[in-house]
């Protein structure tokens, strides 16, 4: 006789990133754990997935232990979007197991459940804080690891029986916490947050779902007036993906600069991401400006994320009008403790609503300097990961990187992911007859022939104008700045 695979079912949770991150969503029938500190969100999880998944159909029970808590939880729990008081003692009840907690003993506490779950047949139950049940049992009896672990498995298979998915939310600090809860539960969602100067950064971890393949490692979320937000990574681009009808690089998108698309090899390939380094006050954001502009001439749609104080003053009016009129989406970078996978986020939604072909990030500096400390070590990382995921959206990218200006120190990025991106373009300062000028260069344009000359420009009312090559200023020079032509490619042509 061949034993048929038994089918789990996914139920969405409702909470916006999750279902990705447990890789689909949550089992029905699933025994499991949302764990962490005081404060870390666990009560709001918890009641967000039950107001999310409580139908007339799978009705919810909502256990209380501490005296008084099920009107103290309303109260707090009503201000946030996802409450629905309609549902409130038809498909989603309260009860309070206050007064079987206090007694010490596990017996009436699993009685008291047991009745519950007969009479009210619920397909949801959650008990919190389960953490207090064990803190009662164990100051009743000391040596109460047994009598609690006997607890959990009866817990555990009276509501497998009952066909119940079900919640304990407790308070844990430590993973290594050696608590039998942990070996019978399905899931485990922790819940973590940390306090670092004036940041407070939230981040949940799924460490453990039975049956499916989730997405590992920490993950940032936010508690806003929705709810729990919970930012998972984009998803990176493969080989065998196809964004669009042609492939990335078979059009090229005007930069917006007379002679810039000439330098390039006739533009910039669409689907490329472009990094355009140069020190403080060189045209980077200008340049970013341009692009968009020749973007909203051409009828195409953009989005901008600026991390800076005057976001949009140096790109032009141009820029604000499309702004203003819909054309251009913006990013609000404002908040504090932002984190890559969150503009990452942000901008791939703002692509897909606006249909935009193209993006400008100014700058990768600002940028890191928005994200709280503790995100900060992994930024080369998590660059890598939005390059990749934006690639996934078929838009070109135009990121700017300001760079100490160094004439013996050629470099492209503080952060040594210049190899992330298809294109470069380099701005510098140069002293030539006594006087401060700019100059801009080409350094790679993947897969294509560019141009390899060092040229001036200069700014101003109408933007960007590119001049003449250095070619007749070689002595005047003293050799300053040097570049390695070797970086390039042979005849102008990148390999990489």
């Amino acid at each position: 006789m061949t034993m048929q695979r038994a089918k789990i079912n996914r139920l969405p949770t409702g909470v916006p990133g999750l279902d990705e991150v447990l890789g689909g969503g949550l089992p029905e029938y699933s025994f499991n754990i949302i764990a962490g500190s005081p404060g870390s969100g666990k009560t709001t999880l918890a009641h967000q997935l039950m107001f999310a998944l409580a139908t007339p159909e799978r009705p919810a029970v909502y256990f209380t232990v501490l005296g008084e808590p099920a009107l103290k939880m309303m109260r707090y729990q009503q201000q946030f979007d996802f409450f629905d008081t309609e549902k409130v003692n038809s498909t989603v009840r309260f009860i309070n197991l206050g007064e079987e907690t206090a007694s010490g003993d596990l017996r009436k506490v699993l009685a008291r459940i047991s009745d519950v779950v007969r009479e009210q047949e619920p397909a949801l139950v959650f008990v919190d804080s389960f953490r207090s049940v064990i803190v009662a049992s164990q100051s009743a009896d000391g040596n109460s690891l047994n009598a609690l672990q006997q607890f959990v498995q009866q817990l555990g298979v009276l509501m497998a029986t009952w066909q119940a998915t079900t919640f304990l939310v407790g308070e844990y600090f430590a993973d290594s916490d050696p608590n039998p809860v942990f070996t019978v539960a399905d899931g485990v969602i922790w819940m973590r947050q940390c306090v670092e100067r004036n940041s407070m950064v939230r981040k949940m971890e799924v460490t453990k779902m039975r049956a499916q393949a989730t997405i590992p490692g920490l993950h940032t979320f936010r508690i806003s007036a929705a709810g729990v937000q919970l930012f998972a990574p984009a998803p990176t681009l493969r080989h065998d993906d196809k964004t669009s009808s042609s492939s990335p690089g078979d059009k090229r998108l005007s930069m917006g600069v007379a002679g810039l698309d000439e330098m390039m090899g006739g533009g910039l390939p669409r689907g490329y991401s472009l990094l355009v380094a140069g020190p403080s006050g060189s045209g980077k954001s200008i340049l970013a400006g341009a692009f968009l502009a020749e973007g909203g001439r051409r009828g195409e749609t953009g989005v901008i994320a600026a991390f800076e104080q005057r976001p949009y003053a140096s790109r032009g009016r141009e820029v604000s009008e499309l702004i203003d009129s819909g054309r251009v989406g913006v990013i609000d970078t404002r908040a504090l403790n932002v984190s890559v996978d969150e503009i990452s986020m942000l901008l791939i939604a703002e692509i897909r609503r606006l249909r935009a072909t193209r993006v400008v990030i100014d700058s990768l500096s600002g940028f890191e300097l928005a994200l709280p400390p503790t995100f900060r070590a992994d930024y080369r990382e998590s660059l890598a990961r939005m390059v990749s995921a934006l690639a996934t959206t078929g838009a070109t990218v135009l990121m700017t990187s300001e760079l100490e200006d160094r004439y013996d120190d050629l470099r492209f990025s503080p952060y040594g992911t210049a190899f992330l991106t298809d294109a470069i373009i380099v701005q510098r300062y140069i002293e030539l007859q006594s006087q401060l000028k700019r100059m801009m260069a080409v350094v790679k344009v993947r897969a294509s022939a560019h141009s390899n000359d060092l040229r001036l420009f200069s700014i101003g009312d109408d933007g960007i104008s590119i001049g003449e090559t250095l070619t007749g200023y070689a002595g005047l020079l003293g050799g300053r700045p040097t570049y390695d032509q070797r970086s390039m490619g042979r005849n102008g042509v990148d390999d990489d």
